[in-house]
């Protein structure tokens, strides 16, 4: 059973979602140009990356390992931000955020770097795959 997200995280997910929607740069590897559809889950306590598209059907699975450090710290530092927005100052809600942000970014890089050989993306559409990564956490 999936636990709910709060409020803010269920925004930061529609936002990610609305964001790889809008645009995106996602290239599985030896496929033809997409568009691709693409559905994420836990499977035994990894990543599953289900892309289909036009002559391309796969299933990649990524060990969460890597990232229980970056999650756990992420999720420490996020919720002290959206506690802050409420509660804090300007400047404490800002070193917060930038705290937020270097973790969001550790993260997409550690994604990239683990899709290599497998799924292209840029900086910006990992950094959504991210977003959807936590979003499976904080539910599961």
């Amino acid at each position: 059973m999936l636990a709910s997200a709060t409020r803010d995280q269920e925004q930061e997910r529609e936002i990610a979602i609305y964001d790889l929607l809008e645009k995106n740069a996602f290239h599985p590897e030896g496929a033809a140009i997409g568009p691709y559809d693409l559905n994420l889950s836990l499977v035994e306590n990894r990543l599953a990356l289900d892309i289909a598209g036009p002559g391309y059907l796969r299933r990649h699975l990524l060990s969460l390992t890597p990232f229980r450090g970056i999650l756990k710290d992420y999720f420490m530092v996020c919720e002290s931000y959206f506690d802050a927005i409420r509660h804090s100052t300007p400047s404490q809600i800002e070193a917060l955020d930038m705290g937020r942000r270097g973790l969001h970014d550790e993260g997409s890089k550690l994604l990239r770097e683990r899709l290599a050989g497998k799924v292209e993306t840029d900086h910006d559409t990992a950094r959504r795959l991210f977003t959807l990564i936590c979003a499976l956490h904080w539910r599961g």
